[in-house]
């Protein structure tokens, strides 16, 4: 395992980072991914003052993972000071403001809770992260390779096939228990096949009694082609329908609880808010 563990190393240097990441070579893409302990306190104070707000309990700041196409230097990134760099950092989403409103009047102490909830930020870190582009410089024909607004669509059921899974990884960026009331968390998975394949970056945000959401960006490459497709939906709705939609599954309250925690039990349940396609081929 190629995880840094010793604490007296706050700032990774670049050699040991290089030696925490691992890559896998399919075709004419490379894919990437870093895995390391929790930031340091050095790390994290750097973040905050950079980013203006203040970050998570459990931020993962050197964890990345990377999908490059080897021949023209385009890729698309994934890391957790990107991902917090893509939360509102102002106070001026009502919808926003409106849960905090219904969270605080929740709490016992109604006074001390409103103080502490409205901040110039969106305290549940709901990013709207789709990765971080390194565009490539335009081909011989002079089109710029870049991703454009499509009707291309990522092939399920090519996904659904059993093919043997050649790199899979599953990476943190960054998790908030949002003081007790719920959760927020931003990972990513990626799994390689011989043809094809797919990363999935994700925010589950559930702020009981108040709001679930989902945020997938979900990544699909094409190896024989060169294709790849970028696929964005937002999913929410409010706690208790979503409740109420457990129990009509005719789920006890014990299993309720427990779905409440599984974004891939509440998927379905959720209506999608916002959805973007975008493809780009990267042939040269």
């Amino acid at each position: 395992m190629n995880h840094i563990t010793s604490p007296n190393e706050p700032f990774p240097t670049p050699a040991a980072l290089d030696a925490a990441t691992t890559s896998h070579t399919q075709s004419r893409f490379r894919v990437s991914t870093r895995k390391l302990p929790i930031s340091k306190a050095g790390p994290i104070d750097e973040m905050t003052a950079s980013l203006g707000i203040p970050v998570p309990e459990m931020i993962f700041g050197d964890n990345l993972v990377r999908i490059e196409h080897v021949p023209t230097g385009w890729s698309i990134s994934f890391n957790a000071y990107d991902a917090l760099d893509g939360v509102d950092k102002t106070d001026k989403k009502m919808l926003k403001v409106a849960y905090a409103k219904d969270w605080s009047s929740s709490r016992e102490k109604t006074s001390a809770g409103i103080k502490e909830v409205v901040k110039p930020y969106d305290w549940s870190y709901s990013t709207e992260y789709r990765g971080t582009l390194a565009e490539a410089a335009a081909g011989g024909d002079g089109e710029e390779r870049r991703l454009r607004d499509s009707k291309r669509e990522i092939p399920l059921e090519l996904l659904k096939r059993r093919d043997p899974i050649l790199f899979f990884d599953d990476v943190m960026l960054y998790e908030s228990e949002l003081d007790d009331n719920g959760i927020s968390v931003v990972s990513v998975k990626v799994r390689v096949h011989e043809k094809r394949m797919l990363l999935l970056c994700r925010l589950f945000m559930r702020l009981d009694n108040v709001v679930v959401r989902i945020r997938d960006t979900r990544v699909y490459v094409d190896f024989e082609t060169d294709e790849v497709i970028r696929e964005y939906t937002a999913k929410e709705d409010g706690f208790d329908s979503v409740k109420r939609s457990l129990f009509m599954e005719g789920r006890l309250p014990d299993d309720i609880t427990i779905a409440l925690r599984d974004p891939n039990l509440l998927m379905n349940l959720l209506p999608t808010v916002e959805r973007q396609v975008q493809s780009v081929i990267l042939t040269q």
